[in-house]
């Protein structure tokens, strides 16, 4: 039975964009240090842009290092929203559901000074018989984002599904051979839409649209096709309400932005086989049941090149 969404009141880029980006910049390109990565975040939450961001990403064994940066910065009044933390896997899961546990709790007490919470976790997995032992040791609250190999893709998504976990769609990385083809990453993509399965995406969503863009901040870098987040996220929203397989590949590959026009109740696609249009409830639906953020090591890149575009 399809799930009833709530009346959309927003503009269509509001219900697009709010909580898009989940700041992974402690890891590469950008491999900031925890001081410079926690300062960020608190910058970025407070700015005019702050709506766009949602997790801060932190792998489990720097968890106490974030406490020993964050705590002077984190929200101090009662009520006040705390930072979510998305964690990423150390190897030893155990060890991490003991270091969350440990964190939450902390933070638990001293709730009114120091607002943080763990909500999130992400793992990679590779096998039916590791993801069954995985779902059996990770809590239920905590929401699990599990990364599946392409190649594994279709065999593993269904068991994701019947753990009622998410998944984790990698879109890129720092060369060009980490980047999958627009048809895998739309497989992924209507896998997940068939199974209900809810999915974030991560690696080389640094920009809007897709495009030949440096790899890393190297003065040296090699560049590459990347992906844009817009792109990634409107093709899901094709494929949410129908199109077709091909109509999301070319989507997907879309560059020129004078082809995406934004307005109030819809984003229209003039596509080379016709128009698209995805409008607010679509948009609504994909944040919600298929594709909730991407992790990015950068959030000024994606803020101001989508407010460059007039979409902010």
């Amino acid at each position: 039975m399809p799930v009833r969404l709530p009346p959309v009141t927003e503009d269509a880029s509001r219900v697009l964009l709010e909580g898009i980006v989940d700041f992974a910049g402690l890891f590469p390109p950008a491999a900031l240090s925890m001081p410079g990565a926690v300062r960020g975040f608190a910058h970025y939450r407070a700015s005019g842009s702050g709506w766009m961001l949602g997790r801060f990403v932190c792998p489990a064994t720097a968890l106490v290092v974030f406490s020993q940066q964050a705590d002077p910065l984190l929200p101090r009044d009662a009520g006040a929203i705390p930072w979510r933390l998305s964690v990423t896997a150390s190897g030893d899961v155990a060890a991490d559901m003991t270091e969350i546990a440990a964190f939450n709790e902390r933070h638990r007490v001293c709730f009114e000074e120091c607002g943080a919470l763990v909500d999130a976790y992400e793992v990679r997995v590779a096998s039916e018989a590791e993801l069954a032992v995985l779902d059996a040791t990770i809590p239920r609250e905590l929401v699990t984002y599990f990364e599946v190999p392409f190649a594994m893709a279709a065999e593993l998504l269904p068991h994701i599904a019947n753990t009622g976990r998410r998944a984790k769609l990698r879109t890129g990385g720092v060369t060009s051979e980490a980047f999958p083809s627009a048809e895998a990453v739309v497989a992924f993509l209507q896998t997940c839409i068939a199974q209900e399965i809810v999915a974030k995406a991560t690696a080389g969503l640094h920009h809007p649209l897709s495009g030949a863009y440096r790899l890393t901040y190297a003065d040296d870098a090699a560049s590459g096709r990347m992906f844009g987040y817009l792109n990634v996220f409107l093709a899901a929203a094709l494929l949410t309400q129908g199109g077709t397989a091909a109509q999301a590949a070319r989507l997907l590959v879309e560059f020129d932005p004078s082809t995406l026009v934004l307005d109030e109740l819809q984003i229209t696609w003039h596509a080379p086989h016709g128009v698209v249009t995805l409008d607010r409830t679509t948009l609504q639906r994909v944040r919600e049941q298929v594709l909730v953020s991407f992790g990015s090591c950068s959030f000024t890149e994606p803020v101001d090149e989508i407010r460059a575009m007039g979409w902010m």
